[in-house]
């Protein structure tokens, strides 16, 4: 008779404590991410080895591989308060020899996301300008998997995605900050998405640290400083500047409209 009382028992109690446990667990909508980009520049630069044989660039390239570390580490910072989310990397970064501060190798924007009118505003660095780009927040068809990863203490689950066409996306969000955004221009899974890697672009975003705080009222604003345009009128002006490039074009307009 013990048993049997025992056994009616035991789903009950583990049902009250999930309860518990669920009732304990804090949702976080207000707090600060610090995320790190790395990029892998020998891989990138073959790359570009493989594509330019001339003789003077590749002694150049040859130079790189031999005195640039493989990696590029960035810092960035992510501020999110209820449904305004403001993405910025942290300093300038050092501009790499030959090639500036391409934007497959930097962090060029400032992104301001408003999520209840699915409105984007990026401030943008294209080579000597800062545009300032108004439009809609990147519509993602993502695809929801089954697998899970522990980013920043945080349980996160694996999207992918194609974006503009040709670059795949792999996105790890956790529904732990109900907020719908992530680093750069990525957002629309059901929860904040604290790691980003391209695998074919050689780039990943991880967040490194999440804390939960207040976040003063004037802290995630839209940037305000710039050339004012939108996404359509920026690649226009990318493709009638970049049409001397051959094939590298399409490199430099997946870079600079990412």
């Amino acid at each position: 008779m013990m048993t049997r009382t025992f056994n009616l028992l035991t789903p009950i109690l583990l049902l009250i404590s999930f309860n518990i446990s669920a009732q304990n667990v804090k949702f976080a909508t207000e707090g600060v991410i610090e995320f790190e980009r790395n990029t892998n520049l020998h891989a990138i630069i073959k790359k570009r080895m493989a594509k330019d044989d001339n003789g003077f660039s590749k002694q150049i390239y040859e130079s790189l591989l031999k005195n640039q570390p493989q990696f590029r580490v960035s810092k960035s910072t992510l501020y999110f308060s209820g449904n305004k989310t403001l993405f910025k990397p942290d300093g300038e970064e050092v501009p790499i020899p030959y090639f500036g501060n391409d934007a497959t190798m930097s962090q060029i924007n400032n992104i301001f996301m408003d999520l209840t009118t699915s409105q984007q505003v990026t401030q943008k660095k294209v080579y000597e300008e800062t545009f300032l780009l108004t439009d809609s927040t990147r519509k993602i068809n993502w695809k929801i998997t089954s697998e899970t990863r522990d980013i920043a203490g945080y349980t996160c689950r694996r999207a992918n995605a194609l974006v503009m066409d040709s670059i795949y996306v792999v996105a790890f969000y956790t529904d732990e900050i109900p907020v719908s955004s992530g680093p750069e221009s990525f957002n629309g899974l059901p929860g904040m998405i604290l790691g980003v890697a391209l695998p074919h672009e050689n780039t990943t975003w991880f967040a490194k640290s999440v804390t939960d705080k207040v976040i003063a009222g004037n802290v995630v604003v839209a940037p305000s400083k710039g050339k004012k345009t939108d996404i359509k009128g920026l690649t226009t002006t990318l493709k009638d500047a970049l049409k001397n490039w051959g094939s590298e074009i399409q490199t430099a307009l997946k870079a600079y409209l990412l």
